[in-house]
């Protein structure tokens, strides 16, 4: 049995299977998945679990390239962003939620959290 990191066993063997240059959205309750993009859910209730908390546990497991964010994060909510900076990562590339949304479609995989509040959804590298 696995007694840190990520528990959830799907994750986990996602993560592990990810290459270089490989991409996954971590999004909220609401961000739609394209069609034929596998959906980790571990959205329970509004706000569980929180979208840092589960960007914490990817962090412990990922290596990070690059990332990309909307760019409306930084008006609509400003504190998750200022917290999504100050994980060090690498700088993000800013592009429209609607370019976000459509870049999704090529991900390998996303994950669903509870999150509620507005644009925190991130596509990594």
């Amino acid at each position: 049995m696995k007694k840190k990191g990520i528990l959830h066993s799907r994750l986990s063997g996602l993560i592990a299977a990810l290459g270089h240059k490989d991409t996954f959205l971590l999004g909220d309750a609401g961000m739609p998945i394209p069609a034929g993009v596998e959906v980790v859910d571990l959205a329970v209730s509004a706000g569980v679990p929180g979208f840092l908390d589960v960007l914490d546990a990817i962090l412990s497991e990922a290596v990070i390239e690059s990332h990309w964010l909307a760019s409306e994060i930084k008006e609509a909510n400003p504190a998750l962003h200022a917290a999504i900076l100050e994980r060090g990562l690498p700088q993000p590339t800013y592009v429209p939620h609607e370019d976000l949304k459509r870049q999704s479609a090529s991900c390998r995989f996303a994950v669903r959290t509870g999150e509620y509040s507005p644009y925190p959804n991130l596509i990594l590298q």
